[in-house]
C-alpha cells in the first residue's frame, strides 16, 4: 500500500519548531514537502553555530526537499505563486499579517489554485487582543499556565524542559491540515485553517484547571512531582540507592500492590491511607514512608517489584538512555542514520505507524538550497539559464 499522503504536494514555509514539525509529520505520511528557506537560511538552520544547536533542523526536516527562495523579492514572489498553482498545501508560521505584507496572504493564493489548504500556525491566533505579541516556547509557557505549574511551590516557576508550546501547536496544525484535507475530498474546495500555540496548549492544563476550581477559583499551588490537580495519591517520584523512580497508584488494585510490595499490608488499615482522600490527605506522610522503602533498594530492585505488581512506573532515564531506546529502535521510530553534517545522529522517524503501508527509508535534511534545480527546473519547468540568472539576482 501507498502511503496516505502520497500525491500530496506541500509548500513548506514553516521556521523553527512549530511549522516544520507539522510539515514533518506530511513528509513521513509520503507528502512530497518543499521546504522554502530565504538565501541565508532557515533561522534554525543557523543555529549550527552553537555546538549542536543544528540537530533539531534535522530532526524536523528530514524526507524534504530544499530550496531557497527571496519572498521580498517581485521574481521571487512570481516563483512562489506557480509553485502554489501546482500544490495542495501552504504553510507557514510567521507572525500574523506576514505573508499579507508579502503579496502571498490566503486570499491571494486562493484566488491562484481554489483547492490550496492555507495553514496558519501562530503564538496567539490572526485576530483578538494578543494577535501581535511575539510568540517563542517560552513566552507561551509563560501565558499559557505551564510555567506558573511547574516546579515546586517554594521556588520561582520554571519552564517545562521540552518545547511545549512549539510542539502542541506543530501536532494540531497537521490535524487541522488533515482535517481540511478530509473536507476538500468532499467539497472539492479549498479552505485556511490555523492554530495558535497558546490555544493547543491548554488543554493540557486539565489535572491543574481541575485544583483551580477544586480551590474554588484560588491560584493553585506548584505541585512539584506530584499530580498536577493532587488528585491522585501516592504519585511521585521518589529515591533509589542510584537514582528516582516514577511510581503512582491510579486504583485501588495498584495500591494494595504497592502495600505487598513494600511489605506492609497494615497500611490498607492505617485511617490515614485507608481510601483516595485520605491518601491525598496525608499526602507528606505517605510520601515519606514510601520514599524511605524505595531509597533502600537500587533502581533494578525497585523495577523488578513494582512490575512484579503491575503498579505503573518508569526509571527516571537521562537523555542518552532515551536516544538509544531499544523500544523505539525496534520499531523503527527512532533511527540511526549518518548525516552529511552531523555524522551519525538518532533522528525521529515520526510517531505516526501505518501498518500494511510500504516502509519510508529516512533521508537526512540536505544543505541550503540543495534542491534548487530539481524543484525548480525538473518540477516547476525553469529553465538552466533562468536558473542562472536567479542565483545572480539573489532570488534564490
Amino acid at each position: 500500500m501507498r502511503r496516505p499522503l502520497d500525491g500530496v504536494t506541500v509548500i513548506d514555509l514553516g521556521q523553527i519548531y512549530n511549522g516544520p514539525y507539522a510539515t514533518f509529520l506530511m513528509a513521513m505520511a509520503g507528502a512530497k514537502v518543499i521546504k522554502i528557506e530565504p538565501p541565508e537560511g532557515e533561522k534554525m538552520r543557523r543555529r549550527g553555530a552553537v555546538g549542536g544547536a543544528m540537530l533539531p533542523f534535522a530532526m524536523l526536516n528530514s524526507n524534504k526537499q530544499f530550496v531557497t527562495l527571496n519572498l521580498k523579492s517581485p521574481v521571487g514572489l512570481a516563483l512562489l505563486h506557480r509553485m502554489v498553482a501546482k500544490a495542495d498545501i501552504v504553510l507557514e508560521n510567521f507572525a500574523p499579517g506576514t505573508m499579507d505584507r508579502l503579496g502571498a496572504g490566503y486570499e491571494t493564493l486562493r484566488a491562484l489554485n481554489p483547492r490550496l489548504i492555507y495553514a496558519a500556525g501562530t503564538g496567539y491566533g490572526s485576530y483578538g487582543p494578543n494577535r501581535d505579541m511575539l510568540a517563542m516556547d517560552l513566552t507561551v509557557q509563560a501565558m499559557a499556565g505551564v510555567m506558573a505549574s511547574t516546579g515546586f511551590p517554594d521556588r520561582p516557576p520554571v519552564k517545562a524542559g521540552p518545547a511545549l508550546c512549539d510542539f502542541f501547536g506543530g501536532i494540531h496544525l497537521y490535524g487541522a491540515v488533515m482535517t481540511a484535507l478530509v473536507r476538500r475530498e468532499r467539497t472539492g474546495e479549498g479552505s485556511q485553517v490555523e492554530v495558535s500555540m497558546l490555544e493547543s496548549v491548554y488543554p493540557a492544563l486539565s489535572s491543574t484547571l481541575g485544583l483551580y476550581y477544586g480551590l474554588g477559583g484560588e491560584n493553585p499551588p506548584r505541585t512539584g512531582n506530584r499530580h498536577g490537580g493532587m488528585a491522585e495519591a501516592p504519585y511521585n517520584v521518589y529515591p533509589c540507592s542510584d537514582g528516582w523512580v516514577a511510581m503512582l497508584c491510579v486504583s485501588d488494585k495498584h495500591w494494595e500492590g504497592l502495600a505487598a510490595a513494600m511489605g506492609r499490608p497494615d497500611m490498607l488499615r492505617d485511617p490515614r491511607f485507608v481510601d483516595l482522600q485520605a491518601r491525598v490527605n496525608n499526602i507528606d506522610a505517605l510520601d515519606t514512608l514510601i520514599g524511605e522503602w524505595t531509597g533502600s533498594l537500587t533502581k533494578d530492585a525497585l523495577v523488578a517489584v513494582l512490575r512484579a505488581q503491575r503498579i505503573p512506573y518508569a526509571p527516571v532515564r537521562e537523555i542518552d538512555e532515551v536516544v538509544n531506546d531499544a523500544h523505539m529502535h525496534a520499531r523503527g521510530t527512532l533511527r540511526r542514520v549518518d548525516h552529511p553534517d552531523l555524522g551519525t545522529v538518532v533522528l525521529p522517524a515520526g510517531p505516526m505507524i501505518f501498518p500494511g503501508s510500504e516502509g519510508v527509508e529516512l533521508v537526512p535534511s540536505k544543505g541550503l538550497g540543495a534542491d534548487n534545480a530539481v524543484v525548480y527546473g525538473d518540477w516547476l519547468g525553469v529553465s538552466p539559464e533562468e536558473l542562472v540568472a536567479l542565483v545572480e539576482q539573489g532570488v534564490i
